[in-house]
């Protein structure tokens, strides 16, 4: 389900005269046995990934969204980055505490990662946030998962994980909110890619538009 830290293959690691290591340090949080520590920095460095990737793809939203909604998407989705960034940070340094190496590097991302890159480009606001909400899904089942991996592996990282998932439950109700109808209802509903849910989002908000015109149009007709 997570992918290892990367070790050093470097010949000179453990030779004097080395500068850098990406293997584990020698000790994790007292308390925690080293295998244990292990396992909890691979489940970090899994979410630490994933969250720095989150974060990428919101300024990505929040610089390519057009469309009618487009100031208040737009706005929105700052104080999410914000958040975001401020859980990478967190993640980050939970890891290097367990005795990890955290890493944020684009290339050990994107080697390690099992999705792949957001797929729209400029878009409507509404499309956007269309294949947004299957990016929170997705994410958030996986802190859901390494929720349920660190249960006994450590408690502390659970606890944090827990403190995240809230956080990211929110801003995707938020997301949630703009596709959903008053029967409680997502616009995107059944839709498994990215394109498909901004597809779906986008011909609901053309058949909404459809009958309101619709219904302008009977009633100047009536004379109202």
């Amino acid at each position: 389900m997570v992918s290892k830290v990367a070790s050093t293959t470097n010949p000179n690691d453990s030779a004097t005269g080395a500068v850098t290591s990406n293997r584990n340090a020698s000790f994790t949080a007292p308390g925690v046995s080293t295998a244990d520590g292990a396992s909890v920095v691979d489940i970090l460095q899994e979410r630490l990934s994933a969250l720095i990737d989150l974060g990428m793809t919101l300024k990505h939203i929040h610089w390519n969204i057009v469309g009618p909604s487009f100031i208040g998407v737009h706005l929105m989705l700052d104080p999410q980055y914000a958040g975001v960034q401020a859980m990478v940070d967190t993640t980050a340094e939970r890891t290097a505490t367990m005795g990890g190496v955290p890493s944020g590097l684009p290339g050990f991302i994107v080697s390690t990662r099992t999705w792949d890159d957001y797929d729209l480009g400029r878009a409507d606001a509404q499309a956007h946030l269309g294949a947004l909400d299957l990016v929170y899904r997705n994410l958030i089942k996986g802190h859901r998962g390494a929720i349920e991996a660190t249960e006994q592996l450590d408690p502390v990282t659970q606890d944090m994980l827990i403190g995240q998932t809230a956080e990211l439950e929110q801003y995707h109700w938020f997301v949630r909110s703009h596709l959903e109808d008053y029967a409680g209802g997502l616009s995107n509903a059944g839709a498994e890619t990215e394109v498909d849910a901004a597809k779906a989002s986008m011909r609901k908000v053309a058949s909404t538009r459809s009958g309101r015109s619709t219904a302008a149009e009977a009633s100047a007709r009536s004379g109202r």
